[in-house]
């Protein structure tokens, strides 16, 4: 099992795996928005145009049993993180995790071609 694992840039979008056992794995998936000196400001049109090209940040949960993978954006990955922030505060054991992530593997319906 890895949690808090590796992070990944690519094309503007940062993947960083949160957990990763034999059944599951978890990352969350979110947009790099343009970084700014401190009390720098971005012009409002050039980061309007920067945010409807970005996707929104969301998690994507791989059930390695099915090879097949979940994503949750939106309401979804709000409800997702707060069950994260969860375990943050309180460390769950490995079965409460996985329990976890199972209730979510029904959902599951696209295939994992790369992973």
């Amino acid at each position: 099992m890895t949690v808090n694992g590796k992070t990944l840039q690519q094309g503007g979008i940062t993947m960083q795996t949160l957990y990763d056992s034999d059944t599951f794995a978890v990352l969350h998936i979110r947009p790099d928005l343009p970084e700014l000196a401190e009390g720098e400001t971005a012009p409002a049109q050039e980061l309007h145009h920067a945010q409807m090209q970005m996707p929104r940040h969301g998690f994507e949960i791989v059930d390695k049993r099915s090879g097949k993978e979940v994503y949750l954006d939106g309401s979804w990955a709000e409800m997702f993180q707060k069950i994260i922030l969860g375990w943050q505060q309180q460390t769950p054991t490995q079965e409460e995790v996985e329990s976890t992530l199972d209730s979510y593997a029904g959902l599951a319906q696209n295939p994992v071609l790369v992973h």
